[in-house]
């Protein structure tokens, strides 16, 4: 991982245990140890360290929360928010997930909070503080780069350290590069939508973030990239949504300025040409970058 110079605090071979936390497809385990390793990397860099009081925001049916509790260990706790109906979510609902989760061996560590980031602020006393909070692959999910000021605005005085993940919009394998058109396109098709439940509406940059963070008082400390592994689907799944012909009817629907139209359907071209590109090669997921913030 570029930049990363942080003890491993948790082997990734734990990653099969700690998968076990959340509910599996028969027959697919392997894809859930894949995201339990993926989030071991993050976890890592950050170098969580046992004892620790975390917000999570954006845990949706948590994937990073279960790592996450299981380097705070017995003595930390996760306070983990997210706005999502309990049956969002497929094959599991969030409710179903985050109930999983709650009978596992870490459950007892996380609490779990239906609300925006914004609204779980507002309601907690003041005083409420945590250690860090954790935004890991949620920032994409927020409506605007304004959003996501309000929210680490709202942090200040809250916690001491932001610890974030993103995707970086870069591929270093060349079987990434569809993820990185789909992703743009989605997020320019969504700019148009009133109200967006995609997984990527504001598919902000790591230099866009590090400069909001900078506008909300938090100076980047430290951060890295690195290569997911090949069985994080993600961008397999993500550049699916943005190939198939339903796109285009969500095109239609959503835009009516025929210039934008052409603009959009043209990049969605280009994506698919990407994935023509690599004679039957599975599609990556693009590289991830990863931060840690402090106060500046």
């Amino acid at each position: 991982m570029g930049g990363d110079t942080a003890t491993e605090r948790i082997s990734t071979a734990l990653a099969v245990k700690i998968a076990t936390y959340s509910p599996q497809i028969p027959g697919y385990a392997h894809l859930e140890v894949a995201q339990a390793e993926h989030r071991i990397r993050l976890v890592n860099f950050w170098d969580l360290a046992p004892g620790t009081r975390v917000l999570e925001l954006g845990c949706g049916q948590g994937s990073a929360t279960v790592v996450l509790a299981e380097a705070v260990g017995s003595t930390g706790h996760i306070d983990a928010v997210d706005p999502g109906a309990p049956d969002y979510g497929a094959p599991f609902t969030l409710a179903q997930a985050q109930q999983h989760i709650s009978e596992s061996a870490v459950g007892n560590r996380i609490a779990w909070h239906r609300a925006t980031p914004q609204e779980f602020l507002a309601s907690t006393a003041a005083d409420a503080v945590w250690d860090v909070a954790v935004l890991a692959h949620c920032i994409w999910y927020f409506a605007s780069e304004h959003e996501l000021e309000d929210i680490l605005r709202a942090l200040q005085g809250r916690v001491k350290q932001l610890f974030v993940a993103e995707y970086a919009l870069h591929a270093t394998e060349r079987a990434a590069v569809p993820h990185v058109l789909a992703v743009l396109v989605r997020g320019s098709l969504e700019s148009y939508k009133e109200e967006s439940k995609e997984n990527v509406r504001s598919p902000l940059s790591p230099a866009a973030i590090r400069n909001v963070a900078g506008k909300s008082g938090w100076a980047c400390a430290s951060e890295g990239s690195f290569v997911p592994e090949p069985d994080l689907l993600d961008g397999h799944w993500e550049v699916g949504t943005v190939i198939g012909d339903g796109f285009l009817q969500e095109v239609d629907s959503a835009v009516r300025n025929e210039r934008v139209k052409t603009v959009i359907t043209s990049a969605r071209d280009a994506t698919v040409a990407a994935v023509k590109a690599l004679d039957g090669a599975k599609v990556r997921t693009m590289d991830v970058w990863v931060a840690t913030f402090t106060k500046s």
